[in-house]
């Protein structure tokens, strides 16, 4: 058996790389429309994702706790169950980033916890309770989105129907630099959270603490490197969010990045996990239909829907195999 230091260090370095790779496909979640909008340039608006993203991962922990306690039963999780689920997250996340594809971190994060546990312990380890409410949310957050991206956008277009289109795109020019700080903000407080929750977990698994309290160096290492992560840029899938579904103006960035953003703070305020990117492509998606449903490019929209359904089978295979891996070729149980 390894020795539970190593292990421990093994698993935080997993974790983080994770973290990282979450950040950098998610940096399109707060900056995909205020880029295509031009309203900042592409470094000013990656700067200014990460610097928020740190300070929203800092703010609450509820988050953290249900992806640590409420999944997987903490007494019987492993620091190698850890490890095979971060290892197979970061590898899904990276390769969708490569092809461009918005896909959501948590959906990562929760397959592969869940594969690598029932490989290791069987299915008595899932908390099944916890996994259906996180999942139900999950589904719910990109409807929820479409839903308020749609109304919101709508009644911006009665209250600026009489408006020159010059000042209403001078006026939601600046707008949108609230919204889209707003947005980052969130994406740190929900998104980083599920990284420090994991990193407990495995404390937790190791004996190095007894409870499922975040201690700070977690809060702060996560919250760093989320922020590296956003830095540097997922370009294809910033191009995808913010040209690929509709063709936005800045009066369509500031809705559907305000929508998203009031349903991401009403998640992490009740402690529920959700996928950023759902939540704000189904914002654009529903700011798009505002227009005529033709306005969206659903052909694209059905690729994004599809690598959002493979998911949570993917990692979960992955993360099994990582684990048997792990197992067979290191000793490691």
């Amino acid at each position: 058996m390894a020795d539970p230091t190593f292990l421990i260090i093994a698993v935080v370095i997993a974790a983080l790389l994770f973290d990282y790779t979450n950040g950098w496909n998610d940096s399109a979640n707060a900056i995909a429309t205020v880029v295509s909008t031009r309203v900042l340039s592409p470094t000013s608006a990656v700067l200014l994702a990460a610097a928020l993203n740190f300070g929203g991962a800092l703010v609450s922990t509820k988050v953290a706790k249900t992806i640590g306690g409420d999944l997987v039963a903490p007494e019987m999780v492993t620091q190698t169950v850890v490890l095979a689920s971060m290892l197979a997250a970061a590898l899904w996340v990276v390769c969708m980033t490569w092809l461009g594809m918005p896909i959501s971190g948590s959906h990562s994060l929760i397959g592969s916890l869940v594969g690598s546990a029932t490989m290791a312990r069987g299915s008595e380890i899932v908390n099944l309770a916890g996994v259906q409410k996180t999942l139900v949310a999950m589904l719910v957050s990109p409807i929820a989105g479409l839903a308020f991206g749609f109304l919101l956008m709508w009644g911006l277009l009665w209250f600026v129907r009489r408006w020159s289109p010059r000042k209403v795109s001078n006026t939601f020019g600046k707008a949108q630099l609230l919204s889209v700080s707003w947005m980052a903000w969130e994406h740190g407080n929900n998104d980083a959270q599920k990284v420090m929750g994991v990193i407990t977990l495995a404390l937790v698994a190791g004996g190095f603490q007894s409870d499922m309290e975040v201690p700070l160096w977690v809060k702060l290492a996560c919250g760093t490197v989320m922020a590296l992560g956003t830095a540097a840029g997922g370009w294809k899938v910033i191009k995808t969010l913010g040209s690929g579904l509709i063709k936005i103006q800045p009066i369509h960035g500031f809705a559907a990045e305000t929508a998203a953003s009031a349903t991401l703070g009403v998640a992490a305020y009740m402690g529920v996990p959700v996928s950023t990117t759902h939540t704000i492509t189904g914002s654009i998606m529903g700011v798009g239909a505002t227009r005529r449903l033709s306005a969206v490019r659903w052909g694209l929209g059905s690729k994004i829907l599809l690598a959002w359904g493979l998911t949570l089978p993917a990692t979960a295979i992955l993360a099994a195999l990582s684990y048997r891996v792990l197992n067979l070729v290191f000793g490691l149980v």
